[in-house]
């Protein structure tokens, strides 16, 4: 297959949407995280952080990275196959890694929606994306339509997860003063 035959320039408009979106709602993420940063009365703990608000970056990230891959002019379908599969095997590795996070940390107990969203889901779309990046230069049409939905996966899970951490925090930890004169009441889920 030569350049001029590659399937991938269809598919640029896809990936600058993509792109663009990650990028965008990775740089929205840290407005986010210093201004929790900055709120008085929310427990900090880098364990939770690295569980629950890292992960969503690098999802962001992973997107950002799969619209990268096939955005780049390859010659041959090879070169991103290979980029695609190291992407998700890294994917792979952090996911388990998250998982082992979430189970230790003790200031939050995940939900059955928290182990769906933050380690089913990503482990799916990284899984996915493996096996997509291992058919791509062999079946490029239906490959590179499986990857664009897994990438979309993989951004929608960032959103979700991003907009579940502020809602928890908005709701949950911020105290009375910052929630517009609510009373704050303890509940279980409270770290202290």
């Amino acid at each position: 297959m030569n350049g001029a035959e590659l399937p991938l320039a269809d598919w640029d408009n896809f990936y600058m949407i993509i792109g663009s979106s990650a990028g965008a709602l990775t740089g929205l993420q840290f407005v986010v995280m210093t201004l929790i940063a900055g709120a008085r009365g929310v427990a900090k703990s880098t364990r939770v952080i690295d569980t629950f608000a890292t992960p969503t970056i690098v999802h962001f990230c992973a997107a950002l990275v799969v619209s990268a891959v096939l955005a780049a002019p390859w010659h041959r379908l090879f070169g991103p196959a290979i980029a695609l599969g190291c992407c998700a095997v890294a994917g792979i590795v952090y996911t388990a890694i998250v998982i082992r996070r979430a189970r230790r940390q003790t200031v939050y107990r995940p939900v059955l929606e928290d182990w769906i969203w933050h380690a089913a889901l990503p482990l799916f779309a990284y899984a996915a994306l493996l096996i997509a990046a291992g058919s791509l230069p062999r079946y490029s049409a239906s490959s590179l339509f499986a990857i664009a939905a897994i990438t979309m996966l993989i951004l929608f899970v960032g959103i979700h997860n991003a907009w579940d951490g502020v809602v928890y925090i908005a709701v949950e930890l911020l105290p009375s003063a910052d929630r517009e004169g609510e009373p704050h009441e303890p509940n279980e889920t409270d770290p202290g």
